[in-house]
């Protein structure tokens, strides 16, 4: 039995040494506010100037820390100020105050428009904040509460930590805090209450004095008195007598059943929606004592109109839609889409037609196989597209076109207004060309290079302006079907041009600009092959002239000579459409100087080796080596224009042949095509000529010439090839020898327009809608930006210029790529947006804040500059309050909200409205105010009579749904 009892007696033992959970939270907040400096007292800290709340910067810094297994949030926020120390002396007085109980009374950052809760009501620089982590419930129980306030003040006071410290509690979007600070010998308590509903007894500065007064619990007689602050919010919603931010839809007009709708040629621009929803005004007494202003049940000295201090801040709308950036948008899913043009269409191309082809891109290898079974005429490009082209219209015709008749010629008749004129005269072809050097004239004069930047097309081009037609079509007339459709149309008339000589209208000529987009270089490349086809038929035309006078005119001059036996020679038994489209070994090819060839001057006759042929000029009074014959420039074929992606095409086949011997040699063969027509044609213009004639001409640098002496001590000048030259197996040598004598105009063409017309249609009909859409989004972007530095420039947004700046640098990276970052894209397209967003918001602003012509250039100066720092800073201050030039508008827009909002008449002229004063006045200018905030503050001895004067502070806030009280309380910790 006395074995059992000692069994049974177990002795618990409670090692007290061990830290509890309470402790090791407790030593975890003073181990941070240790890491963040916080338990240095701040010496040289001033008073923070008028205004620096809101145009200073805001610290933050943050850790995590857990009580037992619930995590809370430690964050530490502050004012950054530069600290002035005076010299070595950092010992601080010992009845100074903290500086956060300073700060209560401060008067110079009343009311912030920007900050922290915290920092609005008790009006401190500096705090830290313990709120419960993300996923903990809030922290509701008394007991909970009480425990935390407790571990902050331990904290503080054991290390000597004097910035203030609060804790959330409740439900976090109640924002109630209690905190506490500590200095030597005092203490400031943070205390708040929140209520749904406004207390009557509370609900004017008469009863919340009572409160404040009476938890102050001062005895002295008489009570210091209580420095009063007031700000009343009133809101303004209904925009009354104010226009719609678009024009309204005109139906009348082809284009005009569109909201914002524009002309082809431009981009919409603006909101279709009132882009500010709200103006707060708030009306301020910023420095009042109790018995100066008297706001009871029954009366208030708190008229709106009578405070010396207002200010406005405007609320914008929410998911603003903008006509420019809902275009961007579009188009840019555009570029994403997959679907081909049959696919979207159907097939329109001839199926029960078998035998004949089917496909536009067909038309090519139909015209280049090696034995046609019919004649070649009826290969001819026309034959080709003809069924394609007439199967399309009958489509057309049985089912509804995507895209409306009329607008779809109106589109065509944009792209191309030459098409207007009537065609059958030759002088339009010649205007065409003349208007397309007149612009790219006009385009050298201007200054605009953005193109160039973002690699797109000059705005004044055919490929600038079918993206813009093609952005209007998807948003506005069909979305992609009509797109489909669209491109099918333009890609017959294209071909259509190509057919009948007509050059493409919008394009500058020469070859392709690599510094433009790919389809703009596609558009050039087309364009330089009607060009060389009608270079090719005039000088048909020419040469038919002239044969027709050589058989009535006796041959007695040499020109005609000449002429005679360069048409013999040309076309020996073919006509000259087979000379055009054939694959035969020789083409007639002319330079761009034509085939005027340089008169043979007199006393020069051929010599045995042959007649000179293709002859432009001598060079430089230079003579053959191995004869007394000028040396001759002579007519040459242009080199092949290539689009950029012809290059790399031919780059990468360069690159395959590889490093070997055979490769670098096969390499070589395949550039010198250009070469050996240059030599060929330097035979035919300079019998009797060695290869040095023609390296003196082609490569000076590789003949080099020397002076000596001959036999008789004459100086003679000698020359002969440079060291490269003499390579054994150089190309040129080997070019030299291979070159026959052929002048250029019966060479094989070095550019065969016929073939890279052919490929650059057939690459155009194969586009697919969104591979056309990521082709012209370069210009689509460019029209943007230009868009938007136009409608900038109307107002004036420094910021919005600087963003416009960034915006162009950023898009010139994005777009130079081949292969493009969609989701970069996307967000500088929203870039662009919120620009766009910018610039109506202001456009609105200013049309709400209108000056009249009589009130002169200062006042619209004075204006202009209200409305910008509207959209810059968070709030403005009202010069003159209810008084000046901004605060007469916004009375008056007030007024007309009221009346309107009370079926009252709107009275235009403001004069009328200064005379209803007082009791006859019907309508109140203003509403019931939004928000009411009243600051309380005195300095008293608390909690006895003799105990030090300390700060005393208290924010009310008064609205509809909440009261909030948020009280500072200070006591003496010494003499109590």
């Amino acid at each position: 039995m006395a074995a059992d009892d000692l069994d049974s007696e177990v002795f618990e033992i409670n090692d007290f040494t061990t830290a509890s959970e309470w402790e090791r939270f407790v030593s975890r907040v003073e181990e941070v506010l240790n890491d963040w400096k916080l338990t240095e007292n701040s010496v040289g800290k001033q008073s923070p100037e008028k205004g620096e709340y809101t145009s200073g910067t805001w610290g933050e810094e943050s850790k995590d820390i857990t009580f037992a297994d619930f995590k809370f949030y430690i964050t530490h926020y502050f004012l950054k100020q530069e600290c002035k120390k005076d010299n070595g002396k950092d010992k601080r007085e010992e009845d100074a105050l903290p500086v956060a109980m300073q700060d209560l009374l401060c008067m110079n950052n009343d009311f912030p428009p920007r900050a922290h809760c915290l920092v609005r009501w008790y009006g401190i620089r500096e705090f830290v904040v313990i709120s419960p982590g993300t996923n903990c419930e809030a922290i509701i129980s008394e007991s909970k509460c009480s425990l935390l306030l407790s571990s902050i003040s331990i904290s503080l006071a054991s290390s000597g930590c004097q910035v203030p410290m609060f804790v959330q509690i409740q439900q976090k979007w109640r924002r109630i805090y209690a905190g506490e600070c500590q200095g030597p010998g005092v203490r400031t308590d943070f205390e708040i209450v929140q209520l749904r509903k406004v207390p009557s007894q509370y609900n004017h500065l008469s009863g919340l004095l009572d409160i404040f007064k009476s938890k102050i619990g001062c005895n002295l007689i008489p009570l210091p008195p209580v420095d009063v602050a007031i700000r009343f919010t009133y809101i303004l919603q209904d925009w009354q007598q104010h226009s719609w931010p678009q024009q309204p839809p005109d139906f009348d007009t082809l284009l005009g059943g569109e909201v914002g709708g524009v002309e082809f040629g431009n981009l919409p621009f603006g909101a279709c929606e009132e882009p500010i929803s709200e103006l707060h005004l708030a009306t301020t007494w910023p420095q009042l004592t109790e018995g100066i202003v008297v706001d009871n049940d029954v009366y208030s000295d708190l008229d709106p109109l009578q405070a010396p201090h207002w200010s406005v801040r405007v609320r914008t709308a929410e998911n603003l839609h903008c006509l420019l950036g809902d275009f961007l948008t579009e188009f840019f899913k555009l570029c994403c889409r997959k679907e081909s043009i049959e696919d979207i269409l159907g097939r329109g191309l001839a199926e029960e037609d078998g035998k004949e082809t089917s496909d536009l891109s067909s038309a090519l290898s139909k015209l280049t196989e090696p034995a046609a079974p019919v004649p070649i005429t009826k290969l001819s490009v026309s034959s080709m597209v003809h069924s394609a082209r007439k199967h399309i219209r009958r489509r057309r015709h049985i089912d509804e076109s995507p895209l409306n008749n009329d607008i779809l010629n109106s589109i065509l008749l944009y792209l191309f207004p030459d098409a207007a004129v009537e065609k059958s005269s030759d002088n339009i072809k010649d205007n065409t060309a003349q208007s397309n050097s007149n612009r790219a004239s006009e385009q050298e004069k201007s200054s605009q290079n953005l193109f160039l930047q973002l690699k797109s097309a000059p705005s004044d081009s055919l490929t600038y302006r079918l993206a813009l037609c093609l952005c209007l079509v998807n948003y506005s007339y069909g979305g992609l079907p009509a797109v489909a459709h669209l491109w099918q149309e333009f890609v017959l008339e294209l071909r259509y041009r190509w057919e009948n000589n007509y050059l493409i209208y919008g394009l500058d000529s020469g070859p392709p600009d690599l510094r433009c987009c790919l389809l703009h270089q596609k558009f050039q490349m087309l364009n330089c092959c009607i060009e060389r086809k009608r270079a090719r038929d005039e000088a048909r035309k020419v040469l038919e002239r002239s044969k027709e006078k050589e058989n009535k005119v006796p041959e007695s001059s040499v020109a005609t000579t000449n002429t005679s036996s360069s048409t013999r020679e040309v076309s020996p038994g073919k006509s000259w459409d087979s000379w055009s489209d054939s694959e035969e070994e020789f083409f007639e090819c002319l330079s761009d100087q034509g085939e005027t060839e340089s008169p043979h001057p007199e006393g020069v006759k051929d010599n045995s080796k042959g007649k000179a042929e293709g002859r432009l000029h001598p060079y430089n009074n230079l003579t053959l080596l191995n004869s007394a014959e000028p040396l001759y420039v002579p007519v040459t074929q242009e080199p092949a224009p290539m689009t950029e992606d012809q290059l790399e095409e031919q780059s990468e086949v360069l690159a395959k042949l590889g490093t070997s011997a055979e490769g670098t040699h096969l390499r070589a063969r395949m550039q010198s095509a250009c070469l050996l027509s240059d030599m060929e044609s330097f035979k035919a213009a300079n019998p009797g000529c060695v290869l040095e004639d023609f390296v003196r001409w082609y490569s000076p640098r590789d003949y080099i010439e020397e002076e000596v002496v001959d036999k008789k001590g004459n100086a003679v000048l000698t020359g002969e090839l440079s060291a490269r030259m003499k390579i054994p197996g150089n190309m040129w040598v080997e070019a030299w020898e291979t070159a026959r004598v052929t002048p250029a105009r019966r060479q094989r063409r070095l550019f065969d327009d016929t073939k890279e017309a052919e490929k650059v249609l057939h690459y155009l009909a194969m586009q697919k809608p969104g591979d056309l859409a990521r082709l012209l989004l370069p210009c689509m972007l460019h029209a943007a930006l230009q868009k938007l530095k136009q409608e900038e420039s109307l107002e004036n947004i420094p910021s919005v210029k600087k963003k416009l700046q960034q915006a162009t640098t950023q898009a010139t990276k994005l777009l130079h790529p081949i292969n493009y970052d969609y989701n970069k894209l996307e967000d500088f397209i929203n870039q662009l947006v919120v620009m766009e967003t910018v610039i109506t918001r202001a456009r609105s602003l200013k049309a709400k804040f209108a000056v009249n012509d009589d009130d002169g250039a200062e006042a619209t100066d004075e204006l202009e500059k209200f409305v910008s720092s509207l959209l810059e800073e968070p709030e403005v201050v009202v010069i003159g309050a209810g008084q000046g030039l901004a605060g007469r508008i916004i009375h008056r827009l007030f007024i007309n909200a009221q009346r309107a909002a009370l079926l009252a008449p709107v009275d235009e002229d403001l004069g009328s409205d200064r005379n209803l004063t007082g009791a006859s006045r019907k309508v109140p200018d203003f509403p019931p105010p939004a928000g009411r905030e009243i600051l309380l503050r005195t300095c008293v001895p608390r909690p006895a009579p003799y105990s030090k004067a300390l700060p005393q502070r208290l924010f009310c806030v008064l609205m509809r749904d909440e009261f909030r009280l948020a009280g500072a309380f200070s006591s003496d910790t010494s003499f109590f």
